[in-house]
């Protein structure tokens, strides 16, 4: 684990893990966490996910699992045909490629010394128990819908080790690959600091610090719009952030990671009833 490489070997795994290991000549990463007993559950491009209409599509059946219908994995099984959350052997999961495990609460220069994106946050991770309750309750209720720039493997793996959700629609979701390629693109077509140099240098510096910096603002750890969400709330009513996302109450609502007024935001995505309904059972246990 460093500044040039993440790279770990197998006996270094330990459960609550988020690992990842690349795809497709380095261009894409799969997410997932390690549970122990060689187990690693992950959120994989499955009959609910939301196209791209680009290569992308084509690049994230990578993400799928490895063995076929004709050749099961003697330990997994046959899961050619599974979508969504779900459980995989490490070999399965790694398809092949090398073992890497995510950085949570590195500094800021590290984050940015880090080119790449979806390898590190700023965001700290909670205790191993957390994480894996976390993973063990979405693997059995799912994660909802797969979409590559809001809701992908890597999204779940960060929801895992934080609780953190994003409660805006107005950008990208939790993934620092998703966020890497929005702030390349940024960094080519919307700076208006690329007038001011003609110089292959000028160019290139103006570029790389725009890439820096939007990378920086998505990340997890320090962007504003997000709270921490119990996974008990987030299953009982999947659909409350997207509905909340365009609403000034939750703007109003916005805080720093962790900090006061998350209970207000976890009132409003309660589904409308629950509270009532706590009490009413409350009472036929008393009678």
């Amino acid at each position: 684990m460093g500044l040039f490489s993440n790279r770990i070997d197998r006996e270094e795994l330990k459960p609550g893990d988020h690992i990842y290991s690349w795809r497709e000549a380095h261009i894409y990463a799969h997410h997932g966490i390690y549970v122990g007993e060689g187990e690693v559950i992950h959120f994989t491009r499955g009959g609910q996910e939301i196209g791209t209409g680009t290569i992308l599509d084509r690049l994230l059946l990578s993400s799928s699992p490895t063995h076929s219908a004709n050749n099961p994995c003697p330990k997994c099984g046959d899961q050619s045909n599974l979508n969504g959350v779900i459980s995989s052997c490490l070999d399965c999961f790694l398809f092949g490629g090398h073992l890497y495990r995510f950085e949570y609460g590195v500094s800021p220069a590290f984050f940015i010394a880090k080119a790449r994106g979806g390898t590190c946050t700023l965001a700290p991770s909670d205790l191993p128990e957390d994480v894996l309750c976390r993973a063990r309750y979405l693997l059995e209720n799912g994660f909802g819908v797969y979409n590559v720039f809001k809701n992908n493997c890597e999204d779940f793996a960060i929801y895992c080790k934080t609780g953190l959700l994003v409660i805006t629609n107005i950008s990208v979701g939790r993934s620092g690959q998703a966020a890497s390629y929005v702030a390349a693109v940024s960094a080519v077509v919307s700076s208006p600091l690329r007038f001011l140099t003609t110089s292959f240098s000028g160019l290139a510096l103006v570029g790389c610090s725009m890439y820096c910096i939007s990378r920086l603002v998505s990340d997890i750890g320090v962007r504003r719009d997000v709270a921490k969400v119990p996974v008990e709330r987030l299953i009982i009513n999947p659909s409350a952030l997207d509905e909340l996302a365009n609403t000034n109450e939750v703007n109003r609502l916005i805080e720093r990671p962790g900090s006061a007024n998350i209970n207000e935001v976890n009132r409003l995505i309660e589904p409308p009833g629950l509270d009532e309904q706590a009490k009413t059972n409350k009472v036929t246990k008393e009678e």
